[in-house]
């Protein structure tokens, strides 16, 4: 079963109530106040059932006063039915429909002539092709119908089925929001909430949040049409029992929502556009009435890069609202003037979260710019997200679009100019000045320090800078992949081999000298490093391995070292076990030298001490 919503449009007493009727058996006018005065007020619900097709019909007000309303219904809809009578003709309120529709990116439109039995429907047919013009969607079907005879009913109901075959069914992406515009209570139940339901599931027992008050409930239960729900399904209209909330904390407007870690927003950048129809101009810090869903609050508006925006022209601008918003990437939406008379432009957000960036700045215009030109483009908002973000996680970009998780996965990883590594998406250009940033702090530390190993992976850290821990980790592994080594909490280029600075290289040369003309009985550390330069080069020639501390007071090359134990284990396995003096003539050295050098052989495993002997081990 494919799932639709569809709303009327038109003007008042065109008789869309009544077709509505005709067409499901339901009277959408619901209120005392509709049915004393004759015309529709607020927003009306029925269901159409049509072979492999289930369609919420919502029936708007046609009157001018309550235009508020009719906007409120269109939030999520997939096609409308634009009515005319065939007495009447085109009239205002069927242009100002027709233009919020067009605003709104409706994908599907019929045109009902209704009241043919009045009046010839040929001469209305006519104005009505004249005045809809080309449209992007081909051809829009129009029926004559009459309520009185029954004439074109049926017709209308295969037109609408044939419109709703070529559509596709209500995306599931996951970020299910119902946009509130009716609340009650019913006793023993609770708060009930209705709304159309779009972009995934709504399930019983969901954790839900409400914005923008930013509240948290659970679903108790969940209907649509009348029928109980275990899973509500996008594209329908649906009724969420809400028991944890009371009536006044959920005005009309409000957007329900399973989407976590986001919130409303009162500062939203977007690409507004005139029909060319409208004469009056829309100056810079006009403050505007914005319909958004089925929400409407006080916005101003400040204008990019002009004064102010002619009929037929776009423009990106920055909307300043009195109330937040919850609004996603990509969203629709119309602005009035302030007095809520006349219909001035239509939108589309380019930012949802607005607040915090500089409208003017070079970096932001780049970024809106090239989102205006292609607003539904997913690579294109992916790359200019990282292009002014540098990088982000990827469970968090565009969460606040019409793109699934899985859309945006698989698009990254198509996407040019885009770095992915573990859960990090990130500008190629900046992660690449980042790593070339790293490279240079260890070059730099290799120069300062060119006896150290390498750079302390904290000095890394600190001079990147970065704002996420996480980020310092990727881009050190990165190196690893680079011609760097990690070791030791510390990192350096693979070719990198320690050498004594220029001031201290003649105090390791005279050392080194030192250290040569009696190997196996070299000076005391005192004789040996008596200034604090040799000190300094002594304890490189020790970091690098070039020399070994045996005691506090005696260092020897490490080649002599090895030559000693060489010769002491040569001895051993020829000989036999043998006495301290007996080594210490085979190798010619001192008692102050053979002690600790024995024991350091005992502690390497080399030897094992038997009362006055050692033997190997």
């Amino acid at each position: 079963m494919k799932h639709l919503i569809l709303a009327t449009a038109g003007h008042v007493d065109h008789g869309k109530t009544a077709l509505v009727k005709a067409l499901t058996g339901v009277d959408t006018d619901r209120l005392p106040e509709e049915k004393a005065r004759g015309i529709t007020i607020d927003l009306g619900f029925a269901h159409l059932g049509l072979p492999g097709i289930s369609i919420g019909m919502i029936d708007v007000p046609g009157h001018e006063d309550f235009i508020r309303n009719m906007i409120a219904g269109l939030g999520a809809i997939d096609l409308a039915l634009l009515v005319v009578a065939a007495n009447d003709g085109w009239m205002p309120q069927t242009e100002e429909h027709w233009q919020i529709l067009n605003y709104l990116g409706v994908r599907r439109v019929v045109v009902a002539l209704t009241k043919c039995d009045l009046a010839d429907p040929a001469l209305v047919e006519a104005a009505v092709r004249e005045k809809l013009g080309a449209h992007s969607l081909g051809e829009i079907p129009i029926v004559h119908t009459s309520v009185r005879t029954g004439a074109g009913l049926a017709e209308l109901k295969r037109t609408l089925a044939e419109v709703c075959d070529i559509l596709p069914a209500a995306p599931d992406l996951g970020k299910p929001r119902l946009f509130v515009d009716r609340v009650f209570t019913v006793r023993g139940t609770g708060t009930i909430v209705t709304g159309t339901l779009t972009g995934g599931e709504l399930k019983q027992g969901d954790q839900v949040s409400l914005q923008p008050q930013n509240l948290r409930a659970r679903v108790r239960a969940l209907q649509s049409h009348n029928q109980p729900l275990e899973v509500a399904l996008p594209g329908t209209r649906t009724a969420v029992n809400l028991p944890d909330l009371k009536l006044e904390d959920i005005p009309r407007g409000t957007v329900l929502s399973t989407v976590e870690n986001e919130e409303a927003s009162r500062t939203i950048d977007a690409l507004l556009e005139r029909a060319a129809s409208d004469s009056r101009p829309l100056k810079n810090a006009s403050v505007i009435q914005m319909h958004y869903g089925s929400a409407r609050f006080t916005a101003r508006i400040t204008l990019l890069d002009r004064r102010e925006l002619l009929p037929g022209e776009k423009a990106i601008a920055r909307l300043r609202c009195t109330k937040p918003a919850f609004v996603f990437l990509g969203d629709r939406f119309i602005l009035r003037d302030f007095s809520g008379r006349s219909t001035i432009a239509g939108g589309v957000v380019l930012n949802p979260d607005a607040a915090g960036t500089k409208f003017r700045s070079a970096t932001e215009r780049n970024f809106l710019q090239a989102r205006a030109v292609a607003p539904d483009d997913l690579p294109t908002l992916l790359r200019t997200q990282l292009q002014r973000d540098k990088v982000s996680r990827r469970e968090s970009l565009l969460s606040k679009s019409h793109f699934s998780a899985d859309e945006i996965r698989a698009a990254l990883t198509e996407t040019k100019e885009v770095v992915l590594r573990g859960e990090i998406a990130a500008d190629e250009t900046w992660w690449e000045s980042v790593c070339r940033r790293a490279e240079k702090v260890i070059e730099d530390g290799h120069k300062a320090h060119p006896e150290r190993r390498g750079v302390d992976l904290s000095e890394v850290r600190t001079a990147l800078a970065l704002p996420d821990p996480v980020l310092s980790e990727m881009i050190i592994a990165e190196l690893k992949g680079r011609g760097f080594v990690l070791e030791k909490g510390e990192i350096r280029r693979s070719d990198h081999r320690p050498s004594l600075p220029a001031l201290l290289a003649p105090a390791g040369t005279q050392l080194r000298a030192a250290l040569a003309v009696r190997p196996f009985d070299p000076p005391s550390a005192k004789e040996l490093a008596p200034s604090a330069p040799a000190q300094q080069a002594l304890r490189f020639l020790c970091e690098t391995g070039e020399v070994t501390q045996l005691s506090g007071d005696l260092f020897l090359a490490t080649d002599a070292f090895t030559k000693m134990k060489q010769s002491v284990a040569q001895t051993l396995r020829t000989c036999g076990p043998a006495t301290s003096s007996e080594l210490r003539q085979v190798l010619g050295t001192s008692r102050r030298v053979l002690i600790p050098f024995l024991e350091r052989c005992d502690r390497e495993g080399l030897t094992i001490r038997e009362g006055d002997r050692r033997r190997l081990r």
